[in-house]
């Protein structure tokens, strides 16, 4: 079931919970594909409602579109996670999530990146400004 009335912040510190779990068990260096699998799981064991593979179509001129843009994970239908394992973040990645929360409507997402030896300094909050 959905909490609709849980909070954004308080999903966001679920979700770095789950990332600092996952990366402890983990490490860096693999593909994006397996953190996003385990992070998917941690965020299910600890009960927190979580689709992956979200289609996210683009509208334009009133016509949906769907050209195959894809949100990593929905959480709680409120926040947005972008899985990245690459040798470093670039703008396009931080703008990117950016994009996904405007296309969507929503006011946060979270763009994490494994491939780090600190990913306390590899996970970026962002923010809708609607």
């Amino acid at each position: 079931m959905i909490n609709l009335r849980l909070p954004e912040n308080k999903i966001s510190y679920q979700v770095r919970a789950a990332i600092f779990k996952s990366y402890r068990t983990l490490g860096p260096g693999l593909l994006e594909s397996a953190y996003q699998a385990v992070l998917l799981y941690e965020l299910e064991k600890a009960g927190v409602n979580v689709q992956c593979e979200v289609p996210l179509p683009l509208i334009h001129d009133h016509i949906k579109l769907n050209v195959g843009y894809r949100i990593d994970l929905l959480v709680e239908e409120k926040v947005i996670i972008e899985v990245k394992s690459v040798e470093v973040l670039a703008p396009v990645h931080h703008k990117q999530v950016i994009t996904y929360l405007k296309l969507s409507g929503l006011k946060l997402g979270i763009l994490v990146n494994f491939n780090t030896d600190d990913i306390q300094n590899s996970i970026f909050r962002k923010v809708n400004g609607l």
